[in-house]
């Protein structure tokens, strides 16, 4: 067992619903809070899922709140201190630093995602948390002073139900009160991750093996690809995001032949080609879907609410998918223990209006940065580099949510017969 300690018990029942990043982190700071807490999960088993993924300082903070968590992914992961941006053809246009700026934010960190779930994952039990696998919720019921869900045909009664089961949420329909369905995007993103040694001593490639860890992105017209090698130069991954307007299911991922990214990636950088040439046949190829923004996260009971992406889906590009995710649950925690078990509907409405305009800006900053990229103007670019930067916003990533929850709470609170008031009261400031 984790020596974790933990704040005096609220008695406020928690039934947080899936066991990703959004669940994971829900559960874990619930519990220091001094909740009680139960996670249902429908997988039988914990798998290894997924590629790459990045958790920006707003989120590693968090991380860092968590004593021996730390310890536990330092050998597992990378702190990012930039970005070299090439054009497709392969022309250099600049070398992106973040360490100077970003170093008084605190710590990133990078890796796989089912390396760095693991580590979470076992965290969570290893405190005490009471994590039931093979448990697939099928529905969801509230009450003025419940909320609960059955799984495998038993009721599971608590004070509130935390729905963080991903893009294909039934918790969704609780909040909005019918079935709402995904819209294809119009991009599709082809990923993979294999052994680099592959690459190692070939020339060509001498710069991506030369430092603890590279990331290199080259742009062109509606595509960019992406390489990041790891910290130790073990693996490498890569992703490719281009135009797809097929009509795909929710959270459809499918394998895909190397050859239909050659298709896209035709007339570009031969140093890709290279790089598709060493890349294990088939890859990812992965559908983004899109959603409206949903007009609450909170079921009208004020007992249930959807969180990370069952609650607000991220494009890629705005590399804060995951860090949102972890805000969510980390702010809940913090609202339910000001409420007390007796205001626990209160908490809710705070924490969607602690939330609600953050997020949607943060989600903007992937929009913004796939139309900077994606149409570019290249003599424009030349002349001015600086303007296909990635944006790296301290509004977005010196952020400490937990603070700002505890700071905000009461004035939020009082705001509350006012939803929009309530709102723009933690909208964040942007230059």
């Amino acid at each position: 067992m984790v020596d974790f300690p933990r704040d005096p018990e609220t008695r406020i029942k928690v039934i947080v619903v899936g066991t990703g990043f959004a669940g994971l982190t829900a559960a874990i700071e619930c519990f220091r809070k001094g909740h009680s807490v139960l996670v249902l999960e429908s997988f039988q088993e914990r798998k290894k899922l997924g590629d790459g993924i990045s958790f920006g300082p707003n989120s590693g903070r968090i991380f860092l709140s968590w004593p021996g968590m730390n310890e536990r992914l330092e050998p597992i992961t990378w702190n990012t201190d930039g970005l070299t941006i090439k054009s497709w053809k392969g022309e250099h246009i600049l070398d992106q630093d973040f360490g100077s700026k970003e170093q008084g934010y605190g710590k990133n960190y990078n890796g796989h995602r089912g390396d760095i779930h693991e580590a979470v994952f076992n965290y969570a039990t290893e405190i005490g948390i009471d994590i039931r696998l093979g448990h697939k919720v099928v529905d969801y019921f509230e009450s003025d002073t419940e909320a609960g869900v059955v799984a495998n045909g038993e009721r599971f009664v608590g004070d509130v139900v935390l729905s963080g089961d991903g893009v294909r949420s039934s918790g969704r329909t609780i909040v909005l009160g019918h079935e709402d369905k995904p819209k294809p995007s119009g991009y599709a993103i082809y990923r993979a991750w294999f052994d680099a040694s592959i690459l190692q001593g070939i020339p060509d490639f001498e710069w991506m093996f030369t430092k603890g860890q590279e990331i290199c992105a080259w742009i062109g017209p509606d595509i960019h690809f992406i390489i990041a090698t790891t910290k130790k130069h073990n693996d490498l991954s890569w992703v490719c995001t281009h135009k797809d307007d097929k009509d795909v299911e929710e959270g459809w991922m499918a394998e895909a032949p190397i050859a239909d990214a050659r298709k896209h990636l035709e007339g570009w950088d031969p140093l890709i080609h290279q790089i598709l040439d060493a890349t294990p046949d088939p890859i990812i190829d992965w559908k983004l879907v899109y959603r409206d923004p949903l007009p609450t996260w909170i079921s009208p009971k004020r007992r249930t609410a959807v969180i990370g992406d069952a609650a607000h889906p991220f494009l890629p590009t705005s590399i804060q998918g995951a860090s949102q995710a972890m805000e969510d649950g980390t702010t809940l925690a913090v609202c339910l223990q000001k409420s007390g078990k007796e205001k626990v509907q209160e908490a809710l409405q705070v924490f969607e209006a602690l939330r609600y305009e953050r997020v949607r800006a943060a989600q903007k900053t992937g929009e913004t940065t796939r139309d900077t990229w994606h149409k570019a103007d290249w003599n424009e670019v030349k002349k001015n580099p600086d303007s296909i930067k990635l944006k790296r916003e301290e509004w977005l990533l010196n952020f400490d949510c937990e603070k700002y929850a505890e700071d905000h709470y009461a004035a939020t609170a009082a705001l509350l017969d006012d939803p929009e008031a309530a709102r723009q009261l933690n909208a964040p400031k942007i230059d």
